[in-house]
């Protein structure tokens, strides 16, 4: 979705923006093939009640209530249900950055201005000098999201939120008493090991070995994995800590 037209729906504000996802999938693809013959193996969209190929206009979309029973919608149908404005991002308020639990991010996108208008630099300001992130809803192809709208540098970053009802969280409200030695010991190690986020430092390995894999493949060479460490497991708390300092 490159390069996405929609607006920010700021007061009675309007700002022409483009928006374009901020993460690209950084996985290796591979295809299915058949291992007798090697070829690709195809999907296809099959009935097996008229024992037929199905083409795409011949697809329309079911719910099952019941076993084996369908309520059915049309396109035309679930456009009709779509919010009002459903291209822009409607600003609904203000909020700290902090009073949100990143656990709710779910995808985030670059905002550019589209054209020169003065009111997306002066949005870009107004949330710099306020340190909040303005809390939106949106439509992004068929789904609805609640989103928020952050300053980043010298643009707007925007992040789509799960609902509450999306996020599942075990609550364990059993309480376990904390020795002050072993707490002291932890936080010791935590210090020991407090360091800065540097995401261009961080690799991803696995996906480093698998194009070497497929180079070294190419060249008629043999897959050699490197041999896993292993490590010794200490069921002892204290121990375990006291060991851990003293190899830092």
């Amino acid at each position: 979705m490159a390069n996405t037209h929609s607006s920010i729906n700021f007061g009675l504000v309007n700002i022409p923006i483009l928006m374009n996802p901020v993460i690209r999938n950084n996985d290796t693809s591979f295809n299915q093939l058949h291992k007798k013959c090697e070829s690709r193996i195809n999907y296809i969209k099959y009935c097996p009640n008229c024992n037929k190929k199905i083409k795409d206009d011949e697809i329309i979309k079911g719910y099952q209530y019941e076993k084996d029973k369908y309520v059915f919608f049309e396109k035309e149908e679930l456009d009709k249900l779509k919010p009002e404005n459903e291209k822009e991002i409607e600003i609904i308020a203000f909020v700290p950055l902090k009073d949100i639990d990143p656990i709710y991010f779910e995808k985030s996108y670059d905002i550019d201005a589209e054209g020169k208008g003065k009111a997306y630099y002066l949005f870009c300001e107004a949330l710099k000098r306020s340190k909040l992130v303005a809390l939106a809803k949106t439509v992004i192809g068929s789904k609805f999201y609640y989103c928020i709208l952050r300053f980043n540098n010298q643009n707007i970053i925007m992040t789509t939120l799960y609902f509450e009802e999306e996020v599942n969280i075990n609550k364990d409200d059993s309480p376990i008493k904390i020795n002050d030695k072993e707490l002291e010991l932890a936080i010791k190690l935590i210090t020991s090991l407090q360091g800065k986020f540097e995401p261009d430092k961080y690799r991803d390995d696995y996906q480093d070995n698998i194009r070497k894999a497929i180079d070294d493949k190419i060249n008629g060479k043999s897959i050699k994995g490197k041999k896993k460490k292993s490590r010794k497991q200490i069921s002892d708390l204290m121990e375990a800590l006291e060991k851990s300092l003293k190899e830092r």
